[in-house]
């Protein structure tokens, strides 16, 4: 299959790859008996949930309304909007619903939960309810000792909008190795069991339980009483994942097709038209040795030691090591970048160029809020 038909820079969805890094999750949750409802915040696109989902009718999570708006017209029925709710997003979240959507909502303080039940007395509704539970201390959530905890439970019980709990392991992603992930797994399933445990002591039970981040989604064991493991970048995979030990780059399946527009011989660096516009401006993580993405060939072979190390708006700079010169890559030799944060990369094109043994096919993304 050829890719020099293809306009540069683009972005590439290695098919095989896909179906692969979905089904070893699945088998990894199928191993302990757990729902998957899978993140598709990262490649926000209808195609690619449809490998995800199996069933568009499945559980999936979201990160934003327009996602939630697209997926539910594409046929996705039970949507975890994990993100904390906001008072002005009630109303689009009761029209989702009034539409044939269960849509899940999330918060971690009184005062959300006030709103959320002055909302639906109101309006006359119901609207399930998740309390975020902080695991590790990254990001949002309520401690599950947090006094706060029984207090929002009991005025959402009152008014029957109480489903259960939900966490998320951003702490996983400063992980030094495998075993570091493991235990932030099972720290992760610990702070949701103990908020459902200090629930249940006040006869509130929780119907959901739910866990994710990528890594401790695949490093995780046992996920016991845990009801549903949420993850997203699993599918695509990046150099994040890889960095950490999740996955080999190999494994990843989305990258930037560009080209060698240019050389600058004096300093052996060569120019590419492939810069921050198409690859993004995350350099991943502070123990990555690149910088805006891994190079590879034009067969997604990875070139060893050959990064992207600095880049423009539309000019991505890769400096050669003393083993090559710019005369080993012509002027309109096809690379592939491998992406540091798949997100962030493909938030930056429009859809993907999927390719698939000798078939290549157009997938749409879409963006905004």
């Amino acid at each position: 299959m050829s890719l020099d038909s293809l306009q540069t820079p683009c972005l590439l969805l290695d098919k095989q790859k896909l179906l692969n890094n979905i089904n070893r999750l699945n088998k990894q949750l199928a191993r302990f008996n757990v729902t998957s409802r899978p993140h598709l915040k990262t490649l926000k696109s209808v195609n690619a949930a449809q490998y995800m989902l199996g069933d568009l009718s499945a559980p999936c999570t979201v990160s934003t309304l327009q996602e939630a708006r697209q997926f539910a017209q594409a046929g996705c029925k039970d949507i975890t909007y994990a993100v904390g709710i906001s008072e002005h997003k009630l109303p689009e979240i009761l029209d989702l619903q009034n539409q044939g959507i269960t849509i899940h909502i999330l918060m971690d303080s009184f005062e959300q939960a006030q709103f959320v039940h002055a909302f639906c007395r109101e309006n006359d509704c119901q609207l399930s309810c998740l309390i975020e539970i902080d695991c590790d201390g990254k990001r949002a959530g309520i401690k599950s000792d947090d006094p706060q905890l029984i207090a929002i439970a009991k005025i959402l019980q009152s008014a029957e909008l109480f489903s259960g709990v939900l966490t998320h392991a951003g702490g996983a992603y400063d992980c030094r190795s495998l075993d570091e992930i493991r235990a932030m797994a099972q720290q992760e399933q610990a702070a949701v069991r103990d908020a459902a445990s200090k629930l249940e002591r006040h006869q509130i039970s929780c119907d959901v339980i739910s866990v994710g981040s990528t890594p401790t989604a695949l490093l995780g064991e046992g996920f016991d009483q845990v009801t549903e493991v949420r993850a997203g970048v699993y599918a695509s995979m990046d150099l994040v994942m890889a960095d950490l030990g999740v996955c080999q780059p190999e494994d990843i399946a989305l990258s930037v097709l560009t080209r060698v527009i240019g050389h600058n011989q004096e300093k052996n660096w060569l120019i590419l038209d492939a810069g921050w516009m198409a690859l993004s401006r995350d350099l991943g993580l502070a123990s990555q040795p690149g910088g805006y993405g891994q190079v590879c060939d034009e067969a997604g072979h990875v070139l060893p030691g050959l990064y992207v190390n600095s880049a423009n708006q539309e000019h991505g700079i890769v400096v050669l090591p003393n083993t090559l010169s710019t005369h080993d890559f012509a002027i309109g030799t096809l690379l592939r970048i491998l992406p540091n944060h798949a997100c962030a990369t493909a938030a930056q094109h429009a859809g993907y160029q999927v390719i698939s043994d000798d078939e290549m096919d157009y997938w749409t993304r879409f963006g905004g809020w």
